[in-house]
């Protein structure tokens, strides 16, 4: 998963969850494998989500984690 791919599903699904134009930084996890990533949205409503998008992950799935995590926040 290419960080840019990352970064614009993060932002298709927070528009949707009503978070509308977010500061976001997406980066690796330190010490963890290609998969693990730290996605931080900054402004009136923070959160700092961590999902799973390696290699054949497909949108569906970093959406739900995503949709799941901000949700829970």
């Amino acid at each position: 998963m290419e960080i840019e791919q990352l970064e614009r599903i993060a932002r298709g699904v927070l528009r949707e969850l009503g978070a509308g134009e977010v500061q976001l930084t997406v980066a690796p996890v330190a010490g963890a494998h290609d998969d693990r990533w730290t996605v931080s949205v900054a402004g009136n409503m923070p959160a700092t989500m961590t999902v799973r998008a390696g290699r054949g992950t497909t949108p569906q799935y970093i959406r739900e984690q995503i949709f799941e995590q901000f949700q829970r926040r």
